[in-house]
């Protein structure tokens, strides 16, 4: 029953995706709203004509196998992300689907329906391979030099910002088996990883060839999120380190801003990181996600804790003070990676209080970034400055503490000189300035001309930032964040729900 089922699945995805059939029509008053953490609409309050897009007709059908779990091999598999997605249409969870997230889906699907049908080969399930670890493992490898790679090719999905990446990723992530060597990571972690293990390995005679083994015997399947390369030792590195982890049957699943021909573009020594970019377009599926539609954009009215203007010190430190209730903030400090302190200059009842200075103009990283969240949920920020030339370095910086703020969940109150786009107004990519009107005799010279930042990578990184800042300033975002917040304070009434529910 299993194998009909698998192949009417097969068919069916094989099968072109029809164009959608846009009906505009106008309603009575509805209730739409954004899951943002899924990328797609739900419910929220709106009048007026609105677009829909119809799904393939055999969506209702695989639909229909989306709860079946089945057990292939002695292991329990489940129909795929693309018969979820379409369970969750089916459900009315989500609306009808994006069309280039439905194409993508597709692809997933494939991914997901050759990974079940070439597991074996592909040494992903922890307990089948058990017996066999020590040969999978580094030292083995010195000793008997082999490449093994994977049968399976992975995916490198990239597009704009607030296209649904994430949420993709994800969908494909949890309907993988719970026994497969698999992990789910942002890109930022995944490196901060790497840099420790190497650390802690300084001495051996190829740190990262052992780093490389760890790695793929812990986790064959690999899906980063937000790969973003800016730093040049992380450049480095990864030509190396992916030639091992590919050569070791790894598999990688990744999301991105940037077209692989554009990362790292115009980084320091890129003649270096260009073979990593051929060895990615060799061992990965590259699919662009077309979509316009940024869904973080399309959030309720803005409820959230972003003050703009000046000397708003008492604003924010009144309503600190309320997010902390009765507690008394104190300095505290932090551990962050290998053992570096991060100290916080007021913290109470999960929340810190910084300058813009104290976190943005020094030299901290992602590290620390990572450390302070692992500690804090909430984030008072004070005086966010209009970025330019002049403070380039910490608008990269801010940039990266957004992202870990996101990845996290975390919940931020601040006060800025701009709002999320006025931030970045004069950051610009060589292409948009190459566009910008020339300069006539005419024509006066003002004073941010001289502050203007061309800068390719930060100029693509802002477009995310400001798309997240919009959203973490929703109503969808905090409401999530207090769900969150609430799991986390009170886990056994949690585990009794879900326990219920199962």
């Amino acid at each position: 029953m299993r194998k009909a089922l698998q192949s009417v699945r097969q068919i069916k995805s094989a099968l072109p995706y029809r164009k959608s059939n846009v009906i505009n029509s106008f309603v009575r008053r509805q209730y739409f709203s954004t899951d943002i953490s899924r990328g797609c609409l739900c419910e929220l309050s709106y009048n007026g004509g609105f677009t829909r897009h119809n799904q393939p007709y055999y969506m209702s059908f695989r639909a229909m196998f989306a709860d079946v779990a089945t057990v292939n091999n002695g292991v329990e598999t489940r129909g795929g992300p693309l018969v979820e997605y379409e369970r969750r249409i089916a459900e009315g969870e989500l609306l009808d689907g994006d069309a280039c997230q439905v194409g993508t889906l597709q692809e997933l699907q494939r991914l997901y329906d050759q990974l079940i049908e070439k597991a074996e080969d592909c040494r992903l399930d922890k307990y089948a391979s058990s017996d066999k670890a020590g040969r999978s493992r580094w030292l083995w490898s010195r000793l008997m030099p082999q490449s093994s790679y994977a049968p399976v090719k992975g995916l490198y999905l990239y597009g704009g910002v607030g296209t649904g990446k994430t949420m993709l990723m994800d969908l494909f992530f949890d309907q993988l088996p719970v026994s497969w060597r698999k992990k789910r990571i942002h890109f930022h972690d995944f490196m901060l990883y790497v840099h420790s293990r190497l650390q802690k390995h300084k001495g051996v005679a190829d740190p990262l060839e052992v780093v490389a083994g760890e790695i793929s015997d812990e986790s064959i399947l690999l899906c980063l999120d937000e790969f973003m390369v800016t730093d040049v030792a992380d450049a480095l590195i990864l030509n190396r380190l992916f030639r091992q982890l590919f050569s070791n049957g790894a598999i990688l699943v990744a999301t991105s801003n940037r077209a692989p021909d554009n990362l790292y573009e115009r980084g320091l020594q890129r003649d270096l990181f260009l073979p990593f970019i051929a060895t990615l377009k060799e061992r990965c599926v590259v699919r662009e996600i077309g979509s316009a539609v940024d869904y973080r954009k399309l959030t309720s009215a803005e409820q959230g804790f972003y003050f703009i203007g000046e000397d708003l010190s008492s604003v924010i430190k009144k309503h600190f003070q309320m997010l902390v209730g009765d507690a008394q903030p104190v300095p505290q400090e932090v551990e962050v990676i290998m053992g570096r302190k991060l100290q916080v200059p007021l913290g109470a009842n999960g929340c810190a209080l910084f300058s813009f200075e104290e976190l943005c103009d020094r030299p901290l990283g992602a590290a620390d970034y990572f450390g302070l969240f692992k500690n804090f949920h909430t984030l008072a920020l004070e005086g966010v400055p209009i970025f330019g030339l002049h403070n380039k370095t910490a608008a990269y910086r801010f940039v990266t503490l957004v992202d870990v703020m996101y990845e996290n969940r975390a919940r931020l109150l601040c006060t800025a000189e701009g709002t999320p786009v006025e931030l970045f107004e004069r950051i610009v990519t060589i292409s948009d300035a190459q566009n910008m009107a020339p300069r006539t005799s005419s024509r006066s010279r003002k004073n941010d001309d001289f502050d203007l930042c061309v800068d390719n990578e930060l100029g693509f990184a802002k477009d995310r930032t400001i798309s997240r800042l919009t959203e973490m300033n929703s109503r969808e975002y905090l409401e999530q964040h207090a769900e969150m917040l609430a799991k986390k304070q009170h886990p056994e009434e949690t585990r009794a729900e879900n326990a219920v529910e199962v």
